[in-house]
């Protein structure tokens, strides 16, 4: 059922590249191997830099034209405007084809408008017994990367981290399935391995709670590919009030661009199956120092201070997590 594959670092063009590392390490990490120096902060902006490169690299060379796209003509569509084939009468009555895709647009639910579609993740948040936390590492680390790894599976798993400031004993694992049937064909599989049945009876003992919600990416911040930078990460969780996470996105997407000229996103979600209403970004830093200074350079990016202006009374109840990455997460 299990199989294990060397991990892929980028994403190739037209593909989404996300798998898990085969490291075995049973060690609990913790922000005591993180030490702030110049040195260390300059290694993560190099890593990060050439991340980024890579990145812009091959979204270059995905768009670049095929052969039988260019030889495509332009402007064949056969489109002709706002007139329907109807004529006037039929444009008075109905309104204009343009007014009525607007109109159906504007009908769709929150996955159609605010996500990209064609992923479904999953965010596990486990409560740990303290007395049992190297067990659960030494057993959920041989179990979650041979489910990533499998490519028969219809999943992905994007990040594993502890909680080390918010609510200790709490680690938090982030799937990413080829939309819901890649979710149902997925845990359809598992339930027919002996190995995960075991392991479905041998967590449980191990937590004092566990929860599972159901969320889509925002379209505006696809979720990184794995990555390699070190340092810290923050999940901040928002909750907010019903009906406002349409004007939630529309102002986050604009004051995006400001925060991402000082910091360093992993993903944006929003739940749709579990504690609706929810929102949740996932940030990395290399120490706590490093996300002070770039919280604080945030207010000089033209349009922050607007983005925060117009979302905080948008907001029920927010959380912060500073987590640390576990040995075989992918995204660290």
């Amino acid at each position: 059922m299990f199989a294990s594959t060397a991990r892929h670092p980028l994403r190739l063009a037209g593909e989404r590249a996300l798998s898990t590392t085969p490291a075995r390490s049973n060690k609990l990490p913790t922000l005591g191997n993180i030490t702030h120096s110049q040195a260390n902060s300059a290694t993560f902006k190099s890593r990060l830099q050439s991340f980024r490169q890579s990145l812009a690299d091959q979204k270059k060379a995905a768009s670049q034209p095929t052969a039988a796209s260019a030889a495509t003509p332009g402007g064949a569509s056969g489109s002709s405007g706002d007139v329907p084939k109807g004529g006037i009468v039929k444009s008075i009555l109905y309104g204009s084809e343009k007014g009525q895709r607007e109109e159906a647009e504007m009908e769709q639910s929150y996955s159609k408008v605010l996500a990209r579609g064609k992923y479904v993740h999953a965010i596990e948040i486990h409560n740990v017994k303290p007395e049992a936390q190297k067990e659960y590492v030494k057993l959920v680390g041989s179990v979650y990367p041979e489910v990533a790894a499998n490519k028969e599976n219809n999943c992905h798993l994007v990040g594993s981290w502890k909680t080390e400031i918010g609510d200790p004993d709490t680690f938090v694992h982030i799937w990413e399935y080829q939309g819901y049937a890649g979710y149902h064909n997925t845990l359809h599989r598992l339930t027919q391995s002996p190995v995960h049945q075991a392991f479905t009876e041998s967590l449980p003992p191990l937590l004092n709670a566990r929860r599972t919600d159901l969320m889509q990416e925002f379209s505006f911040w696809p979720t990184s590919p794995p990555r390699s930078l070190g340092g810290i990460f923050e999940l901040r969780s928002y909750t907010l009030h019903p009906g406002n996470l349409l004007e939630w996105e529309t102002h986050w997407r604009a004051g995006l661009a400001a925060r991402r000229n000082v910091m360093e996103g992993v993903g944006a979600w929003f739940t749709q199956v579990g504690a609706l209403n929810n929102v949740h970004y996932l940030w990395q830093f290399h120490d706590l120092r490093e996300r002070q200074v770039a919280r604080e350079k945030s207010w000089g990016e033209k349009g922050w201070s607007g983005t925060v202006h117009k979302t905080v009374p948008l907001i029920q109840k927010m959380e912060s997590r500073i987590l640390v990455p576990l040995p075989w997460s992918p995204v660290s």
